[in-house]
């Protein structure tokens, strides 16, 4: 296998940063003696066309240059989401039954955040050391230092996708949907505004949804529901205190319906994560989730907006390694 870490550049992440910086970060990752090629994306999804072609010619170190976005894209070019359930395997180096195949099909993935959004390695920030970010991630690749992630996958009408860091349904989908659609270009104000439209709306409703144990399909009203690797989302929200990325289980959270102003007053408790001892709230540590949908919903899955018929979600235990 190739020892090579492929950097895929995503030059328009961070409103265009990443292309100003990431020239000196990879200098210094060179110099500390880091094998490296670039490929750089020129529009949305080439990040999964580079990552899976790699993957074929053989590398199996990639380096996501840019944020959540171009993350979540590698990480579905090396577990595809179209093809027979045996292409599938061979790729991901799982069997049918989710079991590890060989060690040398296992990819690493590293990060340099130099995006919007970097929600999944704030998991892994030692708060005390004040040293976050791209120079955390940095020493990480540096020190060679990596770790097993548990990869996440829904199964929806159309295929499947992958994911690192949570997928979301209700009120942050219906957030995240409105701001991608209508201000897209309006900064940090626009998901200000979107969020001030979402709580004049507030749409408390079911996704009707069955946990490994449970004989019935949970049909009641709902602010929103999350299903969790790690425990942030939206750089700062720790929307799943509880996550653990490689424990082999979906982190999955509850808020029931919730009134406006009761949602204004616990706003703050999303941040700190304590949101999960309201009353209304509930989570579960689970290995599959079943969906009992009528039709395609809004989900928010690692900062993207997708618009899916959702069936199930499952987990590839420690399927990826991490440069954490």
């Amino acid at each position: 296998m190739n020892e090579t870490f492929l950097a895929i550049i995503n030059p328009a992440a961070g409103g265009g940063r990443c292309r100003e910086r990431v020239g000196a970060a990879l200098d210094r990752l060179r110099s500390a003696g880091i094998r490296l090629e670039t490929a750089e994306t020129s529009a949305a999804g080439h990040a999964t066309q580079i990552a899976r072609e790699a993957y074929g010619r053989g590398y199996r170190k990639f380096l996501a240059v840019g944020g959540d976005g171009t993350s979540y894209e590698i990480v579905n070019g090396l577990f595809p989401e179209s093809g027979s359930q045996e292409s599938r395997s061979q790729v991901s180096g799982f069997g049918s039954q989710g079991v590890l195949a060989a060690e040398d099909q296992v990819a690493t993935l590293g990060f340099l955040p130099l995006g919007t959004g970097n929600s999944f390695l704030r998991d892994f920030e030692d708060g005390a050391s004040g040293i976050r970010g791209l120079e955390r991630a940095m020493q990480a690749l540096e020190a060679r230092r990596s770790r097993p992630c548990d990869v996440m996958r829904l199964t929806h009408n159309d295929g499947a996708i992958y994911y690192t860091n949570l997928l979301s349904v209700g009120f942050a989908a219906d957030v995240a949907a409105l701001r991608h659609r209508r201000f897209q270009g309006l900064g940090q104000f626009g998901y200000l505004l979107s969020i001030f439209l979402g709580l004049a709306r507030l749409d408390r409703r079911p996704f009707p949804v069955r946990v490994e144990g449970q004989g019935e399909f949970d049909s009641r009203r709902c602010l929103f529901l999350t299903f969790n690797n790690s425990k942030f989302t939206g750089g700062t929200m720790m929307i799943a205190p509880d996550a653990v990325t490689d424990d082999g289980l979906i982190e999955y959270v509850r808020w029931g319906p919730i009134g406006r102003l009761g949602l204004i007053r616990n706003l703050a408790t999303l941040y700190d994560g304590t949101h999960t001892r309201h009353p209304l709230a509930e989570r579960q540590a689970v290995r599959r989730v079943e969906f009992q949908l009528d039709g395609p919903v809004d989900v928010m899955v690692d900062g993207e907006v997708l618009t899916l018929e959702c069936r199930a979600i499952d987990v590839l235990p420690s399927a990826l390694r991490v440069v954490v």
